[in-house]
């Protein structure tokens, strides 16, 4: 087994369960929490393989992710409770599926002779973010990637790394320093709350601290 397959397991493992425990907090049935977590876990790999002509989708070629995702997916029927323990559980599945994800299509765009960083950074982005932005919107949640939070800058960084990595080390570095960049970033953004600001805030703080006031009266 490659570090390639590694990486793309690992995405898969983290994604489904990122998907699995959100499907579970949202009170979906047993079928609505596979198929958030399926979705979550193939979503950016199928819109990949759309990208770059690699079809049809290698998710549909191989049964291998469904069977995985299924696994994990029960796994996580059994451990919610436990994993629910820990603050911030599915931020951190979901940055090791972003870090993995980031990694293998960045790599799997190369192999495609798809040798530049734009492309490589977008499909490495579109991969990495595709499958958790479908299960926030099917659950009817604005996406991370679309809220303060820093989330895509990190998997544009880490494609980037790839992208220029590759050019002064011999495969799977640049695989393992997109990958820890990556995760690693997503994890102190998660740890010490880096996030964007946003644009208004102050002034709808202020406009609903003042209709507040004006109830007091």
């Amino acid at each position: 087994m490659t570090a390639w397959n590694i990486f793309e397991i690992m995405g898969i493992v983290a994604f489904a369960v990122s998907g699995a425990l959100t499907g579970i907090q949202k009170r979906l049935d047993v079928f609505g929490v596979l198929v958030l977590a399926l979705i979550t876990a193939i979503g950016g790999g199928v819109m990949r393989d759309v990208i770059i002509g690699n079809t049809p989708p290698l998710t549909f070629r191989d049964p291998t992710f469904f069977i995985i995702s299924l696994v994990v997916t029960i796994g996580v029927f059994f451990t919610y409770r436990w994993l629910e323990r820990y603050k911030n559980t599915i931020q951190i599945f979901d940055a090791i599926g972003l870090g993995a994800f980031t990694a293998t299509s960045a790599k799997l765009a190369l192999v495609h002779n798809l040798d530049s960083v734009c492309i490589i950074t977008t499909v490495s982005v579109i991969t990495g973010i595709g499958g958790s932005v479908i299960r926030d919107v099917i659950v009817k949640e604005i996406p991370y990637v679309f809220r303060q939070e820093v989330y895509a800058i990190t998997a544009i960084i880490g494609a980037m790394t790839f992208y220029y990595s590759q050019m002064y080390f011999a495969s799977p570095i640049p695989l393992y320093l997109c990958f820890t960049i990556t995760t690693g970033l997503r994890l102190c953004c998660i740890k010490y709350g880096w996030n964007f600001p946003v644009i208004g805030r102050d002034s709808e703080e202020s406009i609903t601290d003042s209709q507040k006031s004006g109830h007091n009266f």
